[in-house]
């Protein structure tokens, strides 16, 4: 879901490092330079970049700026291709069962390994190429005032994804908000030790 519907799962981070002033003007054109890429005329698995808030297909920012106030708004669209195994398994049992016929005039009735291998990559290649690849969105809204970062996920892959991506396109390092890196922002110096001893517990 995204950071305007009426419910929403979050990640809060903080930036680790001091944000100087003319990075922040830079902001929308590194934007631009890590947009996201379509691949629907390709074969690649997936792309990954930045697009506009308000319309995922928009990245070049032609439908709205990315300043909302003294916020930064933006989006992390990821497209993959899939193809589903059993579509996968029939079509390269019918690659090796071609493979086998076409070898049977020259007395050769077995597909060699390497051949099976250059034979999947093949099927793979041409399925990918008629597969469609799948969009998902995950909104961000930068505080620029404060320099808190927002992300419309909770899921630890696309957590991941979108740390590295914001590392690469600004330069600057992410902190997630969770209760321990706030206590350690919290507590007193001696007792932060403390914290490395605390251990999950299950409730009931």
């Amino acid at each position: 879901m995204g950071i305007l519907s009426s419910s929403v799962s979050l990640t809060r981070y903080r930036i680790v490092e001091k944000v100087p002033d003319e990075l922040v003007n830079e902001l929308p054109q590194r934007l631009k330079s890590n947009a996201f890429r379509e691949i629907d005329q390709t074969s690649d698995e997936r792309s990954f970049g930045w697009v506009c808030f308000d319309d995922f297909l928009d990245n070049k920012w032609h439908t709205s700026s990315p300043h909302k106030g003294h916020y930064l708004a933006f989006a992390l669209r990821l497209d993959t291709r899939r193809i589903p195994p059993a579509v996968m398994k029939k079509h390269l049992r019918l690659a090796l069962e071609e493979a086998r016929r076409e070898q049977e005039p020259r007395g050769r009735k077995i597909v060699t390994r390497d051949q099976k291998a250059e034979i999947k990559d093949r099927v793979k290649q041409t399925l990918m190429g008629k597969t469609l690849p799948v969009p998902a969105v995950f909104d961000v809204v930068w505080d620029v005032s404060r320099h808190m970062i927002y992300l419309g996920s909770i899921s630890p892959k696309v957590r991941q994804l979108f740390e590295d991506q914001f590392t690469q396109s600004f330069d600057l390092s992410l902190e997630p908000q969770t209760p321990y890196f706030l206590a350690a922002i919290l507590a007193e110096e001696q007792k932060k030790n403390l914290l490395e001893e605390v251990e999950a517990s299950v409730m009931a």
